[in-house]
């Protein structure tokens, strides 16, 4: 699968690198530093471009910036009709301490009424990246832990989970784009967990159902 990177963060940089491990073709773009994303390529085994390359042909696309660069990497991408975009933006101010869209609308939802007709599902914003690495370590280890999807194009959830399932997770599917509502403030409970509690930020969850 062809996999474009919008995002040269911790987020983009260690996803495109997995995906790449994993025998994806994968495309890193946008970044202020061109040799940034010559380098993640480098690193990966991967390819580096303008936004335009790496849209082009992807038949996947990972959405990775801060919030306030969304406008920006969307205008280089174009309409994006038909796309899969996987989002793992979550809708923070510039110090990242408070959600700047909630309860009443989402930042999915604001990403899906910029491009109406991109196939958005957002998955990997309630995950900590440094738990990427050792979770890709033990992927053939069960139980996997999971990791939330969720979204209104069930094919878009589809290609999502198989790529979720190759860094390792095992995907959670929570429903509409609309529960978006809800799953970003968790984010940020899982923001707190990883970098405001003892034991390391590498934190993983699974739920279970009891059963008697």
């Amino acid at each position: 699968m062809r996999i474009g990177i919008l995002g040269s963060g911790l987020m983009g940089g260690k996803l495109g690198h997995f995906w790449a491990a994993s025998g994806h073709d994968v495309c890193f773009a946008y970044s202020r530093s061109r040799s940034k994303l010559d380098r993640l390529a480098r690193e990966s085994g991967a390819s580096s471009g303008t936004v335009a390359e790496a849209v082009q042909g992807a038949d996947a696309l990972l959405l990775s910036v801060h919030w306030s660069r969304v406008g920006d990497v969307l205008e280089q991408a174009g309409d994006l009709a038909g796309q899969v975009v996987l989002n793992c933006c979550v809708p923070l101010n510039e110090s990242d301490t408070e959600l700047v869209v909630g309860t009443t609308s989402s930042g999915a939802e604001e990403l899906a009424r910029m491009r109406p007709d991109a196939r958005w599902v957002s998955c990997f914003n309630t995950s900590p990246s440094e738990s990427f690495a050792p979770v890709f370590a033990r992927k053939d280890q069960e139980p996997r832990p999971q990791l939330m999807v969720y979204g209104d194009d069930e094919e878009a959830k589809a290609v999502a989970g198989g790529l979720i399932r190759d860094i390792g997770f095992e995907p959670l599917d929570t429903g509409r784009l609309r529960n978006a509502r809800f799953v970003e403030p968790f984010a940020m409970v899982t923001a707190e967990l990883a970098y405001g509690q003892p034991g390391g930020p590498a934190l993983t969850y699974r739920f279970e159902k009891l059963r008697g």
